[in-house]
């Protein structure tokens, strides 16, 4: 098992733009599987988590790892070409503040992404509702962005503990 260590908000790496993968020089398969085994004993260790991307442990490249509702999805170069005019409230976390503080912001509800599978194939799909604002929180990982950055005034921040006293609520 390739656990790696998750970093942690201040880390400069965060705040950095990712590379994209190249899959004659990358090795695309072993970091997919790191990211796999990491949010797996995440998810084991903390009972949240759905999502996680190459700089959350390191890895300035382009990959995003989720198991959502018993789906193991694997997102490669993603972009996010088409965003919904129709926004969302969520509290959002994330492994960088050890899921520990979660911050309420706007996302869009539905999303549309250009993406490669770790085979290399090209796909384009649509989402929506969770899996459309946790994609939205990992290819923000990808662009150097914190979900904190995303705080509009009024700020509204609170903890773990006060988060699963409100029901364990994402979408509000």
């Amino acid at each position: 098992m390739a656990v790696k260590t998750i970093l942690q908000a201040g880390n400069d790496l965060l705040y950095r733009k990712s590379k994209p993968v190249d899959f004659r020089k990358d090795d695309v398969k072993s970091l997919m599987k790191d990211l796999r085994d990491t949010l797996e004993d995440f998810m084991k260790r903390k009972k949240l988590g759905r999502g996680i991307s190459g700089p959350q442990i390191g890895v300035m490249k382009q990959a995003i790892y989720i198991i959502e509702e018993g789906q193991h999805l694997s997102f490669v170069n993603p972009r996010i070409t088409k965003r919904s005019r129709e926004k969302i409230n969520v509290w959002d976390s994330c492994f960088c503040y050890d899921v520990d503080i979660f911050v309420l912001i706007e996302r869009n509800r539905d999303i549309e992404v250009e993406y490669m599978t770790s085979d290399g194939e090209l796909k384009k799909e649509k989402y929506s509702g969770p899996l459309s604002e946790l994609l939205q929180h990992e290819v923000d990982h990808l662009n150097g962005i914190l979900s904190y950055m995303h705080l509009k005034k009024p700020m509204r921040i609170m903890r773990r503990t006060e988060w699963e006293s409100h029901g364990r609520p994402y979408i509000v």
